[in-house]
């Protein structure tokens, strides 16, 4: 995944939008490629696969896995759904909030709390971003959460902390390369 050269949107979109492909595939494969859909993508995407403006802006928005603007260097997607929760996953969103400095973003109108983090920058001095989501399939090994899209079950706080450090680390060693 590029995230510090972003590829013009046309070009973006001749890449990947390719005939029988759906907008919800080629959304996925610019995402992958960029990191975030690119809000000026949207106007070419729309003509290349014969919509609306309104209705690729309403699937991207409709759906909390696309971003718009390029992802922090370590995102924390932390399982808030029930079986998560019954197995310690507020608690564990406490020690979160508590051990980088960040908060979870607080419930959106349509009642749950998707998105993005409040605060961008945790106590390692790394852009974070803190989101939550719902069911991560590890429902029998919660509480789930992934960090920069890899997958982690049984997270206890001490857990958290040595996955979160090795992020950080990781990030950093990728950003010096770049």
């Amino acid at each position: 995944m590029n995230k510090t050269l972003h590829p013009a949107p046309d070009d973006l979109v001749h890449r990947h939008a390719q005939p029988g492909r759906t907008l919800l595939a080629v959304l996925h494969a610019i995402q992958d490629e960029t990191g975030f859909v690119p809000p000026d993508a949207v106007i070419p995407l729309a003509k290349a696969l014969n919509l609306s403006r309104a209705e690729v802006h309403g699937v991207i928005s409709y759906y909390h896995h696309f971003r718009t603007s390029p992802p922090a260097a370590v995102t924390v997607q932390l399982c808030r759904a029930e079986a998560c929760r019954s197995m310690g996953s507020e608690a564990l969103a406490g020690h979160i909030e508590a051990h980088t400095g960040c908060r979870f973003a607080q419930a959106h109108a349509h009642g749950d709390e998707t998105g993005h983090a409040h605060g961008t920058e945790g106590t390692q001095g790394t852009a974070l971003a803190l989101e939550s989501l719902y069911c991560l399939g590890q429902c029998a090994l919660s509480p789930a959460m992934t960090i920069n899209g890899t997958l982690h079950a049984k997270v206890t706080p001490q857990k958290f902390d040595a996955l979160l450090d090795a992020a950080v680390t990781a990030a950093g060693k990728t950003k010096e390369a770049a």
